[in-house]
């Protein structure tokens, strides 16, 4: 495949309500689209990366930087999709610029085939089911009517964000509230320490899916003890950057679930990765989120497909992040969202939308 150039877009896409986790409250998502066009066709990636380095040392600014002077100028101006990650390898870091590089140029080699991404991946599903993730609230009252509107429209999981002073109070009432039937999980994003063991052992009482990454991000083996001292399984998300990440989690027994994020890995063949080892290991995986529009969703969709993935994903319906997505909208039908089996990603930028939210773009010839 031939690239003839590469387009990096701005788009400014403001939040139906503010996210609040332990490291931060988001409003106004700062996406850095990547445009891959050929001769035959055009693909699209997302970089996941925040505004600020809060959730991981990458920010969008710094992911265009490396992407126009190191990543775009590395790529052969004829490859297929298994080079993209050799062809990047030499320089370090900098993941979710990769993952949307590669996803880009994935979407073009698959349109110009003909292939989707879910059957390129391996899907066996063409639908899957959706959890959606709950940020801190004010006040545990406005926390059990979002819960329960979610509950409402279909989501067949809640996933409660929590952090020191926001986690016991707030996991108890929704539980007792909405009963043993629902799946209810929580994220820490790394906001404990190994001190608060004992604290985070009552969250036993409330028959959790799992807790994840209670701890921080560069740490195994305290993740391992602490795996030791609770019943409530321990989920890994921004400990794993790599299948070897994952290898080293799983020999230490520092959990018994993965968190997959496309972005976070350095792009769908590392996912891919990490989701077989994890299946050949008895580890359950899931497909993680960071508030995308259609283009990251439809990706994730159809990750999430693959047999591997046997627990709801924050793959939610385009409306639960933003009023008007770039793409078709995604919507929830009976707690599950389709997977595209068009080619490539299966679904495309509204024009007008993408031209109202784009803030800049920058062409980058090959």
């Amino acid at each position: 495949m031939e690239i003839t150039g590469i387009e990096l877009r701005r788009i400014a896409m403001p939040l139906v309500a503010p996210f609040r986790t332990s490291f931060g409250t988001e409003t106004t998502r700062d996406v850095l689209l990547v445009r891959v066009v050929t001769p035959e066709a055009e693909g699209w990636g997302e970089c996941v990366a925040m505004s600020e380095p809060l959730y991981s040392s990458e920010y969008v600014d710094a992911a265009a930087d490396v992407l126009r002077r190191f990543l775009i100028p590395a790529l052969p101006r004829e490859l297929d999709p298994q080079a993209v990650g050799p062809a990047l390898a030499p320089f370090k870091g900098h993941r979710m610029a990769k993952a949307a590089l590669e996803a880009a140029v994935l979407d073009a080699s698959l349109r110009i085939t003909g292939e989707s991404f879910a059957r390129y991946l391996g899907a066996t599903r063409d639908r899957v089911p959706c959890g959606v993730s709950v940020g801190i609230m004010g006040s545990v009252a406005e926390l059990l009517d979002t819960v329960g509107a979610y509950v409402e429209e279909g989501y067949v999981r809640v996933k409660l964000k929590i952090g020191p002073g926001w986690d016991v109070t707030p996991v108890r009432a929704v539980r007792e509230r909405f009963g043993e039937d629902l799946l209810l999980q929580v994220d820490a994003n790394a906001a404990y320490t190994l001190a608060d063991a004992r604290h985070l052992a009552r969250l036993d009482d409330f028959d959790l899916l799992l807790i994840e990454q209670p701890l921080a991000d560069d740490d195994l083996v305290q993740h391992a003890r602490l795996a030791r001292s609770i019943r409530t399984p321990i989920c890994l998300d921004e400990s794993i950057e790599s299948a070897a990440h994952a290898a080293a989690a799983i020999s230490l027994g520092a959990c018994s679930v993965v968190n997959i994020k496309p972005g976070r890995v350095g792009g769908y063949l590392e996912a891919r990765r990490i989701h077989d080892l994890c299946r050949a290991h008895g580890v359950a995986v899931w497909c993680g989120g960071m508030l995308e529009t259609g283009i990251g969703r439809a990706a994730n969709v159809a990750l999430a497909a693959l047999p591997g993935f046997t627990l709801p994903g924050d793959t939610s319906a385009s409306r639960r992040y933003f009023h008007t997505d770039v793409t078709p909208p995604f919507e929830l039908d009976g707690g599950h969202l389709d997977v595209p089996d068009g080619p490539g990603l299966g679904v495309d930028p509204v024009p007008d939308v993408l031209d109202k939210v784009t803030t800049a773009t920058e062409w980058i010839s090959l």
